[in-house]
């Protein structure tokens, strides 16, 4: 881990930007049910059903329902050593620090980090069909639920299959713009327009690093691989990191 740290800050430099990218994989240590893996939310709910605007337009009793389950969870989860570490590379790296996550859970927030970019969303929250109001929702949303501002349906702030990403017109690419260090974690890297971020930067010159519990063979991306759960390799790797730096 040592030499893995020296990389990393030898790229960062004193003014680059360190950009990270959270997936799955870094709330499932938390509990959290995963997608994509065998046993995971596709597998008992299919997308067709629950996570597209067609689904919603015809049976949304079931897609309420779906997304109040989810709701349901995360409030009985925590965040972990991984999410917590993270923050502590926030500090770190100050302004030059941004954190993107495709997960729809709150667990960097409430692990303390200052500034997310939810690119699918947040399950804490609701929208309006109507006038695209967006507020806070921690309660179960249903059919009687409606737009404070204009009466108009509540859904979940998610997005969903054949709907455009959050922050991909502006914060994203502020963030990977000038990226000399960009950390993909528990993710799988197939998904767009998350999985070419790391390819931009990289083609940029960018230090790309993965941290998965099976790194990514043959990808030539990620020139630093660290294998193992997010909750164990992203305090080992802060504690070198903060060492090396004089933190």
């Amino acid at each position: 881990m040592k030499d893995a740290a020296q990389r990393i800050l030898e790229a960062a430099g004193q003014g680059g930007r360190v950009t990270v990218i959270t997936g799955a994989g870094i709330s499932a240590e938390s509990g959290i049910s995963t997608f994509r893996d065998s046993g995971g939310l596709w597998e008992e709910n299919p997308i067709e059903e629950v996570a597209t605007p067609e689904a919603f337009a015809a049976n949304p009793s079931r897609v309420y329902d779906f997304y109040n389950a989810r709701r349901a969870q995360l409030g009985t989860v925590e965040p972990n050593e991984g999410h917590r570490a993270l923050v502590r590379l926030e500090r770190l790296f100050g302004e030059r620090f941004s954190l993107i996550t495709q997960n729809v859970d709150d667990l960097h927030e409430r692990a303390g980090a200052g500034r997310v970019l939810h690119m699918h969303g947040e399950l804490y929250k609701a929208r309006c069909v109507d006038c695209a109001g967006v507020v806070e929702w921690k309660e179960e949303l249903s059919l009687a639920d409606a737009c404070g501002s204009c009466s108009g349906r509540m859904r979940p702030h998610i997005v969903w299959f054949g709907e455009i990403p959050f922050h991909l017109e502006k914060d994203i690419p502020a963030a990977c713009n000038g990226c000399r260090v960009f950390f993909s974690i528990g993710t799988s890297g197939v998904v767009y327009p998350a999985a070419g971020l790391a390819g931009l930067v990289h083609a940029a010159g960018g230090l790309c690093v993965e941290v998965n519990l099976e790194t990514s063979p043959g990808n030539p991306v990620f020139e630093l691989q660290l294998e193992g759960p997010a909750g164990e390799v992203l305090p080992a790797l802060a504690d070198e990191l903060e060492s090396q730096s004089g933190c």
